[in-house]
């Protein structure tokens, strides 16, 4: 059974280059309903975007580089 919402787990993908950082919030996904990633590369907000569009996740950009993802309700 996944966690709840406000158990999002924070994934630290600075200083990956894309596709990293959508691997590895795809891959923490797997196990959440919620995620916040941190990511510095400037492609990453467009390609966490089509990830989270892909799945049918939330996307949110948080500014400082941080990202929440999160599954539907």
């Amino acid at each position: 059974m996944a966690p709840s919402d406000g158990d999002a787990l924070t994934v630290n993908a600075r200083g990956m280059k894309c596709p990293w950082p959508a691997l590895r919030a795809a891959r923490a996904m797997r196990n959440r309903n919620a995620i916040i990633i941190e990511a510095d590369d400037p492609i990453a907000p467009a390609e966490l975007a089509a990830l989270a569009q892909q799945q049918q996740w939330t996307f949110a950009a948080l500014g400082d580089h941080r990202f929440s993802l999160r599954r539907p309700i």
